[in-house]
């Protein structure tokens, strides 16, 4: 998806500054590629908030559409996943998307 979609799309939710760019950053992961927390904070610009990548992960209000399974942790493991199903899930999704 492309940034300014997601920035329009996100308009209507109420989000601070960060939450919106890390969510916007998701936004542009293409299907069949991942990306780290920490690359997902170095592109909202707080390069050491990967942890709180995290956090915003878990409330994203657009799941799918702003796909944040597609977001890892930087050992390669999947991380968490919220959404019903959890880790399995989030697996599931990656390996379906080609992206395992």
């Amino acid at each position: 998806m492309r940034a300014d979609r997601a920035r329009k799309l996100l308009e209507a939710y109420d989000l601070t500054p960060f939450q919106k760019e890390v969510l916007v950053a998701t936004a542009s992961i293409p299907k069949g590629e991942t990306r780290t927390y920490k690359q997902i904070a170095a592109a909202a610009h707080r390069p050491n908030a990967y942890r709180a990548v995290g956090s915003v992960m878990r409330i994203n209000p657009l799941a799918p559409i702003i796909p944040c399974h597609r977001v890892v942790k930087s050992d390669g493991s999947l991380g968490n996943y919220s959404a019903k199903g959890g880790t399995n899930k989030k697996e599931r999704l990656l390996r379906s998307e080609g992206a395992l």
